[in-house]
């Protein structure tokens, strides 16, 4: 998933946060709302030159709904993704193809440029055509959410001069961490994925942490009137977990620096059985896993979640609304 809005970890029998796990997620980089962004800037060679090129770059167009307006994302492999409507795609005049997502009629099309491809170095006859087309044809502009990860001082200094020619504001994911105490929790054994002797079913799994994650009751108390859920079988309660929430415009690379420092911590000789880290995609992004298109049908769902055990085995799970491809 290249984009993410927020990400989850909960460690059981942890109260204290963990210093490499806190420097990692304090570590996060800075992400930039820039509005009325034109998107023909995305095409500048030198921005190409300086952040495209250079990989580890993103941008994503900021509330613009997937299935209502034109959506726009730009990848580390240089991708530059736009989803459009049909009357903007006519007068666009880019070639593309239909959204996977349109009903009887096409009334949605996506057009990809590879911006890394020699066919749309700067100067050359497709590169002018497309950069006529975004800037002289249908200029179109957006507020944008733009982050880099690792950034020098050089290329810092290049999105910079960018930004200030319009008005910007820069963010640090939001971070918070709390300490549950008492909990019902599933039983989890890293040979049982399926749940059929010693581990609650995996699907039960990823519920129960939904769960946990909106301060949902798990004990069924008979005098509750908002929820009557339960914690799966088998569980054991749980004197305390640890259970830390960040929300911003997240990097892949960012999430894989959390994921090493996880792995680090459960690897140590504590209580700690397993850990999970759930990722949320944004649900109006034009993609999803790699550069698969992403509609939203009825809530643009697509997460994915490690449980990370002890002796290094990890279970996966990956989850998709109606209109997406299959993760990989």
């Amino acid at each position: 998933m290249p984009l993410s809005l927020q990400i989850s970890v909960l460690i059981p029998d942890c109260e204290a946060l963990p210093a490499n796990i806190s420097s990692a997620f304090h570590s996060f980089s800075s992400y930039y709302l820039v509005r009325e962004l034109p998107v023909y800037q995305l095409l500048e060679e030198t921005f190409i030159e300086s952040h495209v090129k250079k990989g580890n770059f993103y941008a994503l167009s900021y509330n613009t709904k997937i299935d209502e307006e034109n959506t726009i994302a730009l990848l580390s492999s240089g991708q530059l993704i736009l989803s459009l409507d049909k009357d903007t795609y006519e007068q666009l005049g880019l070639e593309g193809r239909p959204s996977l997502y349109n009903h009887k009629k096409a009334m949605r099309f996506v057009v990809t440029l590879d911006l890394t491809d020699k066919s749309l170095t700067p100067g050359t006859k497709r590169y002018q055509r497309v950069l006529s087309s975004l800037k002289d044809r249908l200029p179109l502009r957006y507020d944008f959410l733009l982050t880099k990860y690792n950034t020098g001082s050089d290329e810092d200094q290049t999105l910079i001069k960018l930004l200030s020619q319009y008005s910007y504001e820069e963010h640090k994911p939001a971070f918070s961490h709390h300490t549950l105490k008492n909990i019902p929790c599933p039983t989890l054994y890293p040979s049982d994925i399926q749940g059929k002797t010693l581990s609650c079913d995996p699907h039960h799994f990823l519920e129960w942490l939904g769960a946990v994650n909106l301060d949902i009751s798990c004990e069924n108390a008979a005098d509750s009137f908002l929820s009557t859920y339960v914690c799966p079988e088998p569980q054991s309660s749980v004197s305390q977990a640890l259970l830390c929430t960040v929300t911003g415009f997240i990097s892949p690379e960012n999430v894989f620096v959390l994921l090493q420092e996880l792995r680090q911590y459960i690897d140590e000789p504590k209580f700690t059985p397993w850990i999970s880290l759930t990722v949320h995609g944004f649900m109006d992004s034009p993609v999803s896993w790699g550069a698969t298109e992403h509609g939203f049908l009825k809530g643009g769902e697509n997460l994915y979640n490690f449980v990370c055990f002890k002796n290094q085995d990890y279970w996966l799970h990956m989850a998709t609304g109606a209109q997406d491809g299959c993760p990989p």
